[in-house]
């Protein structure tokens, strides 16, 4: 396993980090086994664990925090707030009356006393980043957590919050978790090098695309139809039916061709892709079952030449995603049209 500084923190964490979202009842119900997964990981020499509150309404956090007992202190424990965690309206966001009662909750879940890095999901426009920030900073100085960080930025409110953190005093955000893959390259415009030039680390999530880079999954039968995926229920971005989908049913026969002519598999070739960039720290791989980390363990070190990054670069070119629903977040002037073709100025 190699190791990487996580930003400017003085943290050396692992090329991979232990995602746990898949662990409950979104993914793997047995706590046992996910138990067991995380415990694999650790052994094959990951330090870098990263869960959320929201992840199966909690119960990742509490696997999570069964399977560190005795372990804590080699682990550097990343966590997240901001989704709704109940049916009251303001159990959710990044209000500082939310971030201090939830902060309280993960560390019971986590069966620990300090989180070392304590991210924002999600920005939230409603809410004054001078307001979270103020509350992160009083985390740091209670010693609940080490450090701060945000989830899902554009590289515009990174740039505001330290420039917050910096006029009002405040900790800032010492790294983002921005969504990154061979097939959603969109944050190589703007936030990545945002995150270079504010000395910040990167953990990139869904470096497999949500399972469209895992290997075959998402390749045309014999009908020349794309088979359905479970998650194309839930989520409209899985759905093999849109044109979004078709674009990167198009190229994976292309990339998987291009992973054997590198010697390695499709998952080595898209980890191998996201670790290249020199502004990224960690790939996030969140395995659901022994099989899926015994196969992402496989390609650890799998380092990728210029030659194969170049003919990626033929095939999805750089700062594009094949489908926009891949940045994770859309702003609120994008999401309404009223608002993109009002009057500047007008309300």
């Amino acid at each position: 396993m190699r190791y990487r500084p996580l930003g400017t923190t003085g943290i050396d964490v692992s090329a991979f980090c232990l995602g746990a979202m898949m662990f409950g009842a979104f993914g793997n119900t047995d706590h046992d086994d996910s138990i067991a997964i995380v415990h694999k990981a650790l052994d094959a020499g990951v330090n870098f664990v990263d869960t959320a509150d929201v992840y199966s309404g909690g119960e990742s956090e509490t696997i999570v925090g069964q399977a560190l007992v005795g372990r804590r202190d080699g682990v550097v424990l990343a966590t997240k707030f901001h989704g709704p965690m109940g049916p009251d309206r303001n159990q959710k966001g990044n209000s500082r009356r939310w971030i201090v009662a939830e902060v309280e909750a993960s560390l019971r879940r986590l069966q620990t006393d300090w989180i070392d890095l304590y991210q924002v999901h999600r920005p939230e426009p409603g809410t004054d980043i001078d307001d979270t920030l103020s509350a992160l900073s009083d985390l740091v100085h209670a010693g609940k957590i080490r450090y701060a960080g945000c989830s899902t930025f554009p590289a515009e409110s990174i740039v505001e919050s330290h420039w917050v953190a910096e006029r009002r005093g405040h900790e800032r955000f010492r790294c983002e978790q921005p969504p990154y893959s061979i097939l959603a390259r969109g944050i190589e415009t703007s936030v990545l090098p945002t995150c270079q030039r504010y000395g910040m680390g990167v953990i990139a999530w869904s470096p497999l695309n949500g399972g469209w880079l895992a290997g075959g999954r998402h390749l045309k039968d014999e009908t020349g139809r794309i088979p359905p995926s479970r998650r194309a229920v839930m989520l409209p971005r899985f759905d093999p039916t849109t044109p979004a989908s078709q674009r990167k049913v198009d190229v994976l026969p292309r990339l998987e061709e291009l992973a054997a002519d590198a010697g390695t598999t499709l998952i080595g070739l898209s980890l191998g892709f996201v670790l290249a960039h020199p502004g990224v720290t960690s790939a996030i791989v969140g395995p659901r079952t022994h099989e899926h980390l015994d196969g992402q363990l496989a390609v650890a070190d799998v380092q990728l030449d210029d030659e194969t990054l170049d003919r990626i670069d033929e095939l999805v070119p750089p700062g594009v995603n094949l489908d926009s629903a891949d940045s994770g977040y859309v702003t609120p002037a994008e999401e309404s049209a009223w608002r993109r073709r009002r009057p500047v100025g007008r309300r």
